[in-house]
This record gives structure tokens, C-alpha cells and sequence, in this order.
């Protein structure tokens, strides 16, 4: 893999973790087209540029959050239920990981994964509300299940959460805002686990890995903030029918 190509990729990934069109389909998409092979280590490693991005722009929410978590206030008890609502991604990634890695990496699974979350995306945007809701652990466990549902390629996890949480009840900044703190803890596991497993070989020189780390940082901070402004302000219908012409692309290619 070329420095040009790690950069590409970071920069899909830094655009894509974010917005809800499924940052693992296009990085799947992208290595098809650049033939740069399916390097699932490579790709987590792009998300722990992402990881950086959310911790940078929400560690004033992190402090806090941490420096509260055994308090009985507000903050405190959101930062249990984050834990919470982690477990069952990290359960089914333990279980299903490898399975859904052999399986389903590939562009038929993420143009069908596309297509139906959406049209759920479509759904939620029409019963969302414009006011917060007190977080329970009922409607933050309900977002953490669906979590575990982004395991599939081309899913979205900011997508699909950000769904739930709709459905759910909050508004759409809330839902939103829940979501990348949701992420933090759960691409933080991921990305260690796939490290551990694969004895850190990315068969990526290191030149281009740190290029595409660096790409996926930045582009990831600008994501962030685009994504919390037009989910407030338009919604998710315009991910929706972007996600519709990229399964269509997809399904033509393919053909």
C-alpha cells in the first residue's frame, strides 16, 4: 500500500465513522476499487485515528464524565450506562467477530446493509423530536443493542445508533451526541482486541500507516462537527438517499 493510498483511506474513514453511511462498507468498497487488498488491521487502525478525534472534541465530556462516574448526579449516572450500553457490542464482537470477518466482508452484504438501515433512517427522521429526554437504561441499553447490529459491514454504527436513539425517544442532537460518546469505548476494545490477535502486523509500511492515521484524526474532527450541525438542522433523510445511490452503485458494479 502507497502513502496516496493510506491517505485515501484515512480520509474515507475520518468522513465516514461519523456520518451515518458505514465507515467499515466504504472502507471495503475503497480497497476493492485500489485493490489494496482487505487488511482488517489496517482498517482498525484508522479507526483509533477516529478514536483520537472523539476524544479530542468531547474531552471536556470525558473529564467530566470519568471524574463522576461513581457520583449519584446526573454525569455519573450516564457514564454507567455508557458501560452499559457497550456490553452488548463487546459481547457480540467477542462471539460473532470472526464469523461476521469471514462472512460477511463483502460489497452484496454492505449494498443489502445500506439499503435497509436507510430506510429505517428514513422512519426515525419522521418521528424525531426536538426535545431531550432524561437518559434510562432502557432507551441507552436499546441504543447499546443496536450498536452491536454495526458489526455488519455497511451498517453504520453512528447510522444505526443514532436510529435507536431516535426511536427511542431523543432528540436528534442528543442522539447524536450519545452515539460518539458511545463509540469511544467500543473502538477502543475493538482496536486492541484486532492488535492483540494479529501480533500488530498491518503488512502496511509504517510511513503510509501513520499517513492514514493522521488523515482519519483530522478529517474525523471536521466530521464530528458537520454531522452534529446538519442532524440538528436537516435531519437524516440526505444520508438516507445518499446510502440508497451507493447500494445502487454497488449492485451495478457488481453486475
Amino acid at each position: 500500500m502507497t502513502v496516496i493510498e493510506a491517505i485515501i483511506l484515512g480520509l474515507i474513514q475520518g468522513l465516514t465513522e461519523f456520518i451515518p453511511v458505514s465507515s467499515s462498507g466504504h472502507l471495503l468498497l475503497a480497497g476493492e476499487a485500489l485493490q489494496t487488498g482487505d487488511n482488517l488491521l489496517f482498517d482498525v487502525m484508522l479507526h483509533v485515528g477516529t478514536l483520537f478525534a472523539l476524544v479530542v472534541y468531547f474531552r471536556k465530556d470525558i473529564f467530566r464524565l470519568a471524574r463522576s462516574f461513581f457520583s449519584r448526579n446526573a454525569d455519573g449516572r450516564l457514564a454507567r450506562l455508557i458501560v452499559i450500553a457497550t456490553l452488548p457490542a463487546a459481547v457480540a464482537g467477542l462471539l460473532l467477530g470472526g464469523v461476521i470477518d469471514e462472512w460477511l466482508r463483502s460489497p452484496i452484504v454492505v449494498a443489502a446493509s445500506l439499503s435497509i438501515v436507510g430506510a429505517l433512517m428514513l422512519v426515525a427522521d419522521q418521528i424525531a423530536t426536538r426535545k431531550d429526554i432524561p437518559f434510562t437504561r432502557k432507551n441507552t441499553l436499546t441504543v447499546g443493542l443496536a450498536q452491536a447490529i454495526a458489526l455488519i459491514p455497511g451498517v453504520s454504527r453512528s447510522g444505526i445508533t443514532i436510529v435507536a436513539g431516535l426511536f427511542s425517544g431523543f432528540s436528534r442532537r442528543q442522539a447524536a451526541r450519545f452515539s460518539f460518546l458511545l463509540a469511544i469505548p467500543i473502538i477502543a476494545g475493538s482496536a486492541l482486541g484486532v492488535v492483540v490477535s494479529n501480533n500488530g502486523e498491518t503488512r502496511v509500511e509504517n510511513g503510509a500507516l501513520i499517513a492514514g492515521i493522521i488523515v482519519s484524526f483530522l478529517s474525523g474532527l471536521l466530521a464530528i462537527k458537520i454531522l452534529l450541525g446538519v442532524i440538528e438542522r436537516y435531519g437524516l433523510k440526505y444520508f438516507a438517499y445518499y446510502r440508497f445511490l451507493l447500494a445502487l452503485a454497488v449492485i451495478l458494479f457488481l453486475l
